[in-house]
């Protein structure tokens, strides 16, 4: 059904500049989307729409088509009252159409941009020619009114067709000129009447040389005419029959065009009907589906795969084991803590160390010039897999539905920063804060009372050396001094030991469940690290083309609402 014979028809001015400027952003939004045709016909009729309204915007362009022999001109020149278009053999065979105005308003303008050369102004106040087109039945307010002759659409002259084509596309109301042996000629329902059924309000079909019929045939040949633009969809459009010989029909004709006249709405239907069309052309080519939403649960999946990729979780192991083997360092019985020491530091050997953290408080700011890369090792063939299908799954998830310009910007999108992903995401691990150098307090603690413990061994053992030494010197001994029923120096001695080992091994319990909080506490922040990458380089681009498709489905939407 055309745009007219829709709810709301009655007033197709209603928000056409809004609609205009919707279909621009249509346009804008689809651009490499859709086909490349259907956008630049959309941005032509918006570029052609701008400037229809900018010229003249209250003339009213009526032109008349048609075929060679159907008495077009002489329809024209009965019409116009003037003898401007030449018939018959006198008739040039040009490819410029020829325009008659009336009324005092400049329409220079709107002729140059017609492309319409040959140009005859009339007065509609006290001229002869003026009342003969508001003759009995005519209505006047012709003011405004710009009739075109067009060349005949069928012509040889290849320039001739090429300027109906071009006209087709600019004017106002399109009246097509048929004679009885002609209106069902292919050329022109197949070229033209079918192609505009959107515009069938602002198109009169004319059957001229009626005079030639008698009543009978007049009768039936009109009557398969009507029968025919029917079947085509253009029942909106009206029909007349006249003869440009006799006069017949020319009055009825002569109000037709004044009251479209005076209607002040063949522009704003014409271009509303062209707006109309041509958005629904382009929201059939981009598609109408919803916008698809990216689940928690792909994006999960696809950071998960990006993060073990990226050695998120050799990283949280390392940070596991290397706070194991300092607190063994730190809360150990020193006698024998030293050679823990000697143990590789495994964040030392990933280069992941150098992070600057304080011991109070949150980390200090990360210098990126700083921080290098890291030296994991380098993704597997089957990790690059998962990552591969990770990213390929959350484009297909987002993409499903669309149609396939947009689909494939989806895809193109989520893979555009492929490149630079493995090397973002290393610099995004050696920056992440692990959290390995605060929060160890009781390992101070533990340390002091080691040494503490260690000072009573050795004061146990020099007490016990002391004795020996006098003994064998024979000098008076030290006072014996009792802990307990024991000798002092002995419970210093094995004292210190036992305390400095039991001490060492409730450590260790502590120091194994730091290390377990401390891995899960890296991986988050790995894990939030690598998400941070991810949404930067795959999943914002996705969501931005989803976003742009969404703009185009609401602007079509406000572009076709009639």
């Amino acid at each position: 059904m055309g745009i007219f014979g829709r709810k709301q028809a009655a007033e197709p001015t209603a928000g056409l500049a809004d609609r205009v400027r919707a279909l621009a952003e249509a346009v804008e939004a689809c651009q490499g989307r859709v086909d490349e045709e259907i956008v630049a016909e959309a941005r032509r009729v918006t570029q052609q729409v701008d400037q229809r309204l900018a010229l003249s915007g209250s003339a009213t362009v009526v032109a008349l088509a048609g075929a060679t022999g159907s008495g077009k001109s002489s329809l024209f020149n009965a019409v116009s009252g003037t003898d401007l278009a030449r018939v018959g053999v006198r008739r040039p065979t040009t490819s410029e159409p020829l325009a008659v105005t009336w009324g005092d308003e400049p329409t220079e303008d709107l002729l140059d941009w017609l492309q319409v050369s040959r140009r005859h102004a009339i007065a509609t106040e006290g001229n002869a020619a003026g009342a003969r087109l508001d003759g009995p039945g005519g209505s006047g307010g012709l003011d405004g009114l710009v009739l075109l002759d067009l060349p005949d659409h069928d012509s040889t002259e290849k320039g001739n067709q090429l300027q109906v084509d071009r006209m087709v596309r600019l004017v106002d109301v399109m009246v097509w000129v048929v004679d009885p042996q002609k209106y069902a000629d292919a050329v022109l329902h197949d070229r033209y009447l079918k192609p505009l059924v959107e515009h069938a309000p602002v198109m009169v079909v004319v059957l001229n040389q009626v005079d030639r019929l008698d009543a009978a045939q007049r009768k039936a040949c009109l009557r398969d005419l009507r029968r025919l633009l029917d079947s085509e969809g253009l029942t909106r459009t009206e029909i007349r029959a006249v003869s440009a010989e006799t006069g017949e029909g020319l009055v009825e004709l002569r109000q037709l065009i004044a009251d479209r006249v005076a209607g002040k709405l063949a522009a704003a239907r014409r271009l509303s009907a062209d707006v109309a069309t041509v958005a629904d052309r382009l929201a059939a080519a981009s598609g109408s589906a919803a916008a698809p939403e990216l689940s928690k649960r792909s994006v999960s999946a696809m950071n998960a795969a990006m993060a073990e990729a990226a050695g998120a979780e050799a990283v949280a192991e390392a940070v596991r084991d290397a706070w194991r083997v300092r607190g063994a360092a730190a809360t150990g019985w020193p006698v024998v803590a030293w050679v823990g020491r000697l143990k590789p530091d495994p964040l030392r050997r990933l280069h992941l160390d150098r992070l600057p953290t304080s011991a109070k408080g949150p980390p200090k700011a990360i210098d990126p010039t700083a921080v290098g890369r890291t030296s994991l090792p380098a993704r597997s063939g089957v990790q690059a897999a998962r990552v591969d299908t990770a990213v390929r799954a959350l484009a297909d998830e987002a993409s499903a539905g669309l149609s396939r310009g947009w689909a494939d910007a989806v895809r193109n999108a989520a893979r555009a920063e492929e490149p630079r992903l493995a090397d973002r995401l290393d610099r995004a691990v050696a920056r992440t804060d692990l959290d390995i150098d605060r929060r160890r307090r009781w390992w101070q603690l533990v340390r002091v009372l080691q040494w503490v413990l260690l000072a009573a061994v050795v004061a146990g053992l020099l007490w016990l050396g002391s004795a020996f030494v006098l003994a064998y010197l024979q000098l008076p001994p030290l006072p014996d001094v009792t802990w307990a029923r024991l000798p002092a120096p002995t419970v210093l001695v094995l004292g210190g030991i036992l305390a400095g080992l039991l001490l060492a091994g409730a450590s260790r319990i502590g120091v194994v469940v730091g290390a377990g909080r401390r891995e899960r506490t890296a991986r988050t922040a790995l894990r939030r690290s690598v998400a941070g990458v991810t949404n930067e380089l795959v999943v914002q681009p996705i969501q931005a083309e989803l976003d742009r498709y969404a703009r185009a489905r609401t602007a079509l939407e406000r572009a076709t609402r009639r």
